[in-house]
């Protein structure tokens, strides 16, 4: 028998990354009771800080570019608040003039500052979702549930299915077929902490693209959030694909030893991580996604608008906006 943790949310987000908070802190703003849940031990999902011995690494999203009006305001406000600022305008090879955005003091701070305020509950991993009459309850491992009567879907579209389908509940077949063509790219990713300074040019980030396992090569002490030298590595999405089952320390060996000339000196300590659901490839820029009507059920997130720090924040705004329409109408 499930336990109730609550029963009288207006909405449940799934999913504490940048579109599930957007969403939740614009659905507040209507003096709803919203809560957040997510699986991981923090927010920002993919805006990902994290540090060990006296270094500190982005090892999920790099950096955040932006072309939406209402999203350019956020990052002015952002600035304000201390929690972000501009990196560049340009790596090594590619001086485009646009201006690149990281967080601050890494790129967990813009989550954290949009989450401030926020019933936002972690390592609440949801095993299934299933509908009730007037709503829909989300049941946690160990026996804990909650209640909502409208839920905000922002997980990754295959771990959003996964618990349609444990609740015994799914969209129709057409929206179905539809969430099911959208896919993603797995990045595997290397965290080396440095005797001394790198031989990445300034200003510390470079784009790889010579045919072997590195994608992007990023100085976290050029970048601004490291007191020390620290090197973020990012596969490829093909070498992610064929090594994912692989030992996650050998891999960023491999990896540390093909990034060798832009590191250039010792590697003290190194980590590893794998991203599952990195970046969506295929996408369906709708906004965000109504998959029920009656209790209401939208689904938001990067895959459904482009696949960037911008677009899952627009996603996010996009589905509180639906849902308040929604409301506006029942």
């Amino acid at each position: 028998m499930s336990v109730s943790q609550n029963d009288d949310l207006d909405v449940l987000v799934i999913g504490a990354g940048m579109a599930g908070l957007t969403a939740a802190k614009e659905l507040q703003t209507d003096g709803l009771r919203v809560a957040v849940v997510d699986k991981g031990r923090g927010v920002g999902g993919r805006m990902a800080t994290r540090r060990f011995g006296d270094a500190v690494f982005d090892h999920g999203a790099q950096f955040i570019t932006g072309r939406d009006n209402r999203f350019l305001k956020s990052l002015n406000d952002w600035e304000t608040a201390g929690c972000a600022m501009e990196w560049c305008r340009g790596f090594y090879g590619n001086e485009d003039g646009h201006m690149r955005w990281r967080g601050a003091p890494g790129m967990t701070g813009i989550a954290k500052n949009i989450a401030a305020g926020l019933d936002v509950r972690l390592q609440h991993p949801i095993t299934a979702l299933k509908k009730r009459t007037g709503g829909w309850i989300a049941e946690i491992k160990d026996g804990v549930s909650l209640s909502a009567r409208a839920l905000i879907q922002t997980a990754p579209v295959p771990q959003a299915l996964a618990m349609f389908d444990a609740g015994g509940w799914s969209p129709d077949a057409e929206l179905r077929q539809r969430l099911q063509v959208i896919t993603y790219e797995r990045c595997l990713v290397g965290m080396a902490l440095l005797k001394d300074s790198s031989k990445l040019p300034p200003p510390g980030g470079v784009s790889v693209k010579d045919g072997g396992p590195i994608a992007w090569l990023a100085d976290n002490h050029q970048k601004g959030i490291s007191n020390h030298p620290a090197i973020t590595i990012h596969a490829t999405p093909e070498y992610s694909l064929a090594n994912w089952d692989r030992d996650r320390l050998e891999v960023a060996a491999e990896l540390i030893e093909a990034a060798a000339p832009w590191i250039g000196c010792e590697v003290k300590e190194f980590k590893a991580h794998g991203w599952k659901f990195s970046r969506p490839i295929h996408t369906d820029e709708c906004g965000c996604l109504v998959v029920n009507e009656a209790p209401a059920m939208i689904m938001a997130g990067d895959a459904f608008s482009a696949p960037r720090v911008e677009g899952a924040a627009l996603s996010g705004w996009a589905a509180a906006g639906k849902l308040r329409e929604m409301r506006g109408s029942s």
